[in-house]
């Protein structure tokens, strides 16, 4: 938003945050220090909490809180006019991600950097896609930056099976430290792929091949 002052391009920055109505939720640190930005600032409220439990055990990759959230972040940004929304993914959330799809769905799954939610018309961007979660800690940490830690309330062993492909991978680095360099070329590659209309292909393609 600096950069953009001193270039004269014209748009405003927001944040918004979503409540999951967690007794552990606090984003009090990070109202003060986006007030202090000028930032607009949304704070939304979803019971995830009471949702979820009345939801069957999720999923091996659980979508059901991400669905609730993402809905609500785009109504906010839909009500409030903002037209682009950015998320904060880094490399390290796309690696286990990947891994995690090709172990449970047998799918080449990632999320894109760029792209154009049919469905709402916003433009979702990952502004740290190529960044490396270790790096981004570093500079919260040097900058002082006000830290919310997770806590999201559902589909807790999601978060198990993150966990443990975040230590198979950190344990794969240390005999293979170009890991994640080669993870972001594979997944770089993938981004510039409609994977639909690849699967359709050679899903049809192999059952032709069996008839």
């Amino acid at each position: 938003q600096f950069y953009a002052k001193k270039q004269e391009i014209c748009f405003e920055i927001g944040a918004v945050t979503v409540d999951p109505k967690s007794p552990l939720y606090d984003p009090s640190p990070l109202k003060e220090y986006l007030k202090a930005l000028n930032v607009p600032y949304f704070y939304e409220e979803q019971d995830i909490v009471d949702q979820d439990t009345k939801k069957e055990k999720c999923p091996s990759i659980c979508s059901f809180c991400s669905r609730l959230k993402r809905g609500r972040i785009y109504a906010c940004a839909y009500r409030e006019n903002y037209n682009v929304l950015a998320l904060g993914q880094h490399v390290d959330d796309l690696a286990e991600s990947f891994v995690m799809s090709i172990f449970h769905n047998g799918r080449l799954r990632t999320m894109k950097a760029n792209y154009v939610d049919k469905s709402s018309s916003l433009r979702i961007i990952r502004p740290f896609v190529l960044v490396r979660e270790k790096d981004l800690r570093t500079f919260a940490e040097k900058k002082k930056l006000p830290v919310i830690p997770k806590n999201w309330p559902a589909c807790f062993e999601v978060s198990k099976e993150h966990h443990h492909v975040k230590q198979l991978l950190a344990a794969q680095e240390i005999h293979f430290p170009n890991l994640y360099p080669s993870l972001r070329a594979t997944i770089r590659h993938l981004m510039k792929i409609n994977l639909n209309e690849f699967e359709d292909k050679i899903l049809g393609e192999e059952c032709c091949t069996k008839l």
